[in-house]
């Protein structure tokens, strides 16, 4: 095999690899007995703590907002027909998966959840490495009814000295996760 070849095969085999890298995971979970096409306007709940980087904050929230707008769904300040709750950071250490927190200041009683048409979090975590990994959790909660009829997480590895770069991949994994919401009708 020619020098030149083995540097091409090299190079799509890091392409590939580094793809992977990058490849945002989604898990979503939904009440399939709710009628999504009931709700047109949603409402953020206040995030329980002041985020630590505000500007990557706003940037995500801008995002949701614009996915959410595309599908036709409009935010208002309060007394939306969903409640949107966001919980997610950038973790650099040791640390096990484990299921979707519910971390917001949502005021109203806790959403409750049917078993028996949602699928929930998984149940054990998982050891991983010590990897820059941005998580980000969606939860929609019917603002009437306080049950819980959406809920989204997305991880995605991040390369922390290309900010441009790892900007542009927070931007694709909302839109990838957003991409399920609503559910279509064929998968209810």
């Amino acid at each position: 095999m020619s020098a030149r070849r083995k540097k091409l095969w090299v190079g799509l085999g890091l392409a590939a690899f580094s793809s992977l890298v990058f490849a945002q995971k989604v898990k979503v979970g939904y009440d399939k007995s709710a009628d999504f096409s009931k709700y047109k306007t949603y409402s953020w709940a206040a995030p329980a703590m002041p985020p630590t980087r505000p500007l990557l904050y706003a940037e995500v929230v801008n995002t949701i907002d614009g996915e959410l707008n595309a599908k036709g769904l409009t935010r208002t300040e309060k007394d939306g027909d969903l409640v949107l709750m966001a919980a997610g950071g950038i973790d650099f250490a040791m640390v096990a998966s484990g299921g979707t927190p519910l971390s917001s200041t949502f005021t109203e009683p806790p959403p409750s959840i049917n078993a028996t048409v949602w699928t929930g979090a998984e149940g054990q975590g998982q050891l991983q490495g010590p990897i820059p990994d941005a998580s980000l959790a969606l939860q929609f909660v019917d603002r009437r009814s306080h049950q819980l009829i959406w809920s989204g997480m997305v991880t995605q590895k991040l390369d922390i000295e290309q900010k441009k770069k790892s900007l542009e991949l927070i931007d694709k994994a909302i839109a990838k996760l957003l991409k399920q919401f609503p559910p279509s009708p064929s998968s209810r």
